[in-house]
């Protein structure tokens, strides 16, 4: 590293503010480049870090140099670690949680903590950074503006058709997580539920053999049925109507009709929520049209 950026760092870390309350801290989902210098800080100032798995924090602690204890928290555990972690908090203490990877609470342990933290008046900060299912999300090629984060779909086949069931009708980009076991199955049952969609199978993400397989669910499906899989997964759907996504003339006649009830930003907004595409591209040529008709600049 060169010398300029490691002391920029190190003058970052020290003078990083950490204050009591409990700190949900997001820790990388594979490349340990993607570990915060706020993450690094707020760990190391930390009174203890519960963590779901102490074996798999503590590789984490060793990477990064720090000193601070672990102690477990867990579905298992929660009912019994919770309430000391609460007393250590009300006292004024300085708590991180973190998760195995990635952001904590989604797919993972910590909303009981965090209700009963904010029952007590106790600070509850974030300390964002990797999160698999917005990486599987940005990098899918699917809209964005308007997503909807499933977690694992239930393991047997009835309950998981009818939780996909559920999903079907919702106008959003779907981004499900998956066991590498399940996966042919799951997205079988995608495909059947959810129709003739574009989707994305995110695998080992900011990893050494970090995958995305773009494509119909259909032809993922049969793709996924004669290989092994490994790894984490996340699953990302496009919406129901981004399928048979207007071309461009079409898009054109929405934005005029819309131009003619609203101004620019309003007609973006509605063409997106009619068609699942993304508002940014729909505001600029919302924009083009109204210069063209009308010459003003419609914002």
């Amino acid at each position: 590293m060169d010398g300029h950026i490691a002391a920029a760092a190190a003058s970052k870390l020290e003078t990083t503010p950490v204050v009591a309350g409990l700190h949900l801290v997001a820790t990388p989902i594979g490349n340990l480049a993607d570990m915060t210098l706020r993450a690094i800080a707020t760990l190391a100032r930390a009174e203890v870090i519960a963590c779901e798995d102490t074996r798999v924090s503590g590789r984490l602690k060793a990477a990064f140099g720090l000193n601070t204890p672990l102690t477990p928290y867990h579905e298992h555990n929660a009912d019994r670690a919770g309430p000391g972690l609460i007393r250590r908090l009300k006292q004024g203490g300085i708590v991180a949680l973190i998760s195995d990877a990635g952001t904590p609470l989604l797919s993972d342990p910590g909303y009981r903590l965090v209700r009963a933290a904010l029952a007590e008046g106790i600070p509850v900060i974030p300390v964002p950074g990797p999160s698999a299912a917005l990486a599987a999300l940005t990098a899918s090629g699917l809209p964005t503006d308007r997503f909807l984060f499933a977690g694992f779909l239930p393991p047997k086949q009835k309950a998981r058709r009818e939780a996909l069931s559920a999903l079907a009708d919702i106008r959003a980009t779907l981004v499900i997580y998956e066991s590498p076991g399940r996966l042919p199955a799951s997205l079988r049952d995608m495909a059947e539920c959810l129709g003739p969609r574009e989707a994305a199978i995110a695998r080992e993400l900011t990893k050494l053999h970090e995958e995305i397989r773009r494509g119909p669910l259909d032809a993922l499906a049969a793709g996924a049925e004669s290989e092994t899989w490994r790894g984490e997964i996340a699953v990302v759907v496009a919406p129901p109507d981004a399928a048979a996504a207007p071309d461009g003339a079409e898009i054109d006649a929405l934005l005029r009709a819309a131009l003619a009830g609203t101004g620019v930003r309003g007609a973006a907004a509605e063409v997106a929520a009619a068609t699942g595409l993304a508002r940014s591209g729909l505001y600029r040529r919302a924009l083009e049209l109204r210069a063209e008709d009308d010459g003003g600049d419609g914002a």
